[in-house]
């Protein structure tokens, strides 16, 4: 159904738009440019940019000097204007971020989940995480615009809370969004990691280069972030990204599904450790360390661990390649809280089998790129989440919603 707008849905649109402009150019844009890239008239500009320098979101700079007449002077973001905390529950790690407006972590803390204890107890001690954060950082509550828990799907997007994720039994069901803004007095959003981690990468994507992209992500389990017209694609339920039913590995492992080599148990942590001669890592906590080792084992030359890494970089330029010809989306960021550790034994080989496929169908080879965000992407994505609502200028925010 096609909805109408108003004067105020355009007012705020502007402002958001002209914000989102300034905040992506490094060195800041001045009034004419920012009109010719709007096209908004010199007079509206003038009065949008106005109240953005009044409630502190950006400041002037100095007047660059290029030939004659009054010199322009850019206007450049405060990124110090408003703060987000971002959360990342994981099997193997919880992370807290706060991050300021320009996309930069300010603070950011490590904890080891606690799958034993009572929900009440969970949601006061991340509570008290967040507090704790905060008051490290010596940031006042007020510029705080709240807080994004990234979590692993399935997700129910309307009541804030973790469904039945496998490695998390703790977390389900539990009213995660209103129990934690109850307990820190913010405003709370929960979204699924793959989404999470995309709307991070589009936050800081100064060039525009995700318009079109995935991000494939790599912890504890694995799935896919969109982006189209650069905005975060979540599904109608807020649960797309869901690719570890995807066969790669045709007679691999058996699935729970009843399938052999999906993509989920073919590039599992679980396996590389197993067919690496590790059976017994099977708490995830202890996972990154493990796999670290194994990368470090495989760069130094162990050529049988290497082969284990060359095989689960097919398995996951497979998924890349078929994800592409379905969405013709070929630029591909990934990360996650073990890719960090696995990176430099696997990426080489995965460039290579990106390369070398003869599947591919698009008319582009596929790009692949490191995670911006590096180790803290899903956190910072969170984090960005509550940054991105309020200050990404959509067209879908014109509209009207009805009541």
């Amino acid at each position: 159904m096609r909805r109408g707008s108003n004067l105020p849905a355009v007012g705020t649109y502007n402002q958001t738009l002209v914000l989102d402009l300034i905040r992506r150019s490094s060195a800041g844009l001045s009034r004419s440019e920012l009109a010719e890239r709007t096209g908004l008239s010199a007079q509206t500009l003038s009065n949008v940019a106005r109240k953005l320098v009044d409630e502190g979101m950006v400041v002037e700079g100095a007047p660059v000097v290029s030939g004659k007449g009054k010199p322009p002077t850019p206007l450049q973001l405060n990124p110090q204007a408003r703060y987000a905390v971002g959360i990342h529950l994981d099997p193997a790690v919880d992370t807290v971020v706060l991050v300021d407006m320009g996309g930069s972590v300010v603070a950011h803390a490590e904890h080891a989940p606690r799958p034993g204890a009572a929900p009440d107890r969970m949601l006061a001690e991340l509570a008290a995480r967040v507090n704790e954060l905060l008051d490290r950082a010596g940031v006042r509550r007020d510029l705080v615009l709240g807080i994004g828990v990234a979590v692993p799907g399935p997700i129910d997007a309307e009541r804030g809370a973790m469904l039945e994720p496998p490695l998390l039994p703790a977390w389900h069901n539990v009213p995660l969004r209103d129990g934690l803004q109850e307990a820190t007095s913010l405003a709370v959003m929960v979204e699924k990691d793959v989404v999470a981690a995309m709307v991070g990468e589009l936050w800081v994507d100064g060039s525009q280069q995700l318009s079109e992209a995935m991000f494939f992500y790599y912890g504890a389990g694995v799935g896919v972030g969109l982006a189209v017209d650069a905005t975060p694609v979540r599904g109608r339920t807020g649960n797309a990204g869901d690719v570890a039913h995807l066969v790669v590995e045709p007679g691999g492992p058996l699935c729970h599904c009843g399938q052999h080599g999906c993509l989920g148990v073919a590039v599992a942590p679980e396996r590389i450790m197993a067919d690496a001669g590790l059976p017994g890592a099977t708490n995830p906590a202890e996972w990154r360390s493990a796999l670290g080792r194994l990368a470090q084992s495989a760069v130094a030359g162990d050529t049988a661990i290497a082969a284990v890494f060359e095989r689960t970089a097919a398995a996951l330029a497979r998924a890349m390649v078929l994800m592409n010809n379905l969405l013709d989306a070929d630029v591909v960021v990934i990360g996650g809280p073990m890719w960090s550790r696995i990176a430099p034994a696997l990426e080489p080989h995965l460039v290579r089998s990106l390369a070398d496929s003869t599947e591919l169908t698009t008319t582009r080879g596929i790009t692949l790129l490191d995670t911006r965000l590096h180790t803290d992407v899903t956190a910072m994505g969170a984090a960005c989440l509550v940054l991105d609502s309020a200050f990404t200028a959509r067209p879908a925010g014109l509209m009207i919603t009805p009541r």
